[in-house]
């Protein structure tokens, strides 16, 4: 299902190329903010009941993280290819094969820069390991969206989508 976030938002093979490794990049990035988050807030390794809750949680259900990847992927469309949506490709690839290489480097990239900021570990792991089963996950998914706002300097409107924040 295409979702579009800005007016020339046509880039259907970008799209399903993103789609396709949702699973695969989510699994990257969960992995990678467990990681993250005990060597910033753990550095000795002391075993305690929230390490190991961590360490033992297996991550397999990505549906609380799936918002958050599609406003990536379209952040990312937004970003890269929002002016010229078809391009000439003049090393033999077919324009699949640039997007299968060039988005999940950019996302592992985004990746390990977002793991930089504390609101966004807490985040994800809330919405993973910490998820209580009566829990709704409104809070975590308008601090998410907060930080993409403040981190890419633009804005998400539910009816006007994707728009760049004017910084004076």
């Amino acid at each position: 299902m295409h979702r579009k976030f800005f007016p020339r938002d046509k880039n259907y093979v970008l799209e399903q190329v993103q789609v396709s490794l949702e699973n695969n990049l989510l699994q990257y990035m969960v992995d990678y903010v467990k990681v993250a988050y005990l060597l910033r807030f753990n550095p000795l390794g002391i075993v305690d009941d929230t390490t190991l809750r961590i360490q033992d949680h297996p991550t397999n259900n990505y549906d609380h993280l799936h918002e958050f990847y599609l406003i990536l992927a379209g952040v990312y469309r937004f970003k890269y290819y929002s002016d010229n949506q078809l391009e000439f490709i003049f090393d033999g690839r077919d324009p699949r094969e640039k997007y299968e290489a060039e988005w999940p480097e950019t996302f592992r990239q985004w990746t390990k820069e977002f793991c930089r900021h504390e609101q966004f570990l807490r985040a994800i792991l809330e919405l993973t390991v910490f998820y209580p089963e009566d829990y709704t996950p409104q809070m975590a998914g308008l601090r998410l969206s907060s930080f993409i706002t403040k981190f890419f300097e633009v804005k998400i409107d539910s009816q006007k989508g994707i728009l760049r924040i004017r910084v004076a």
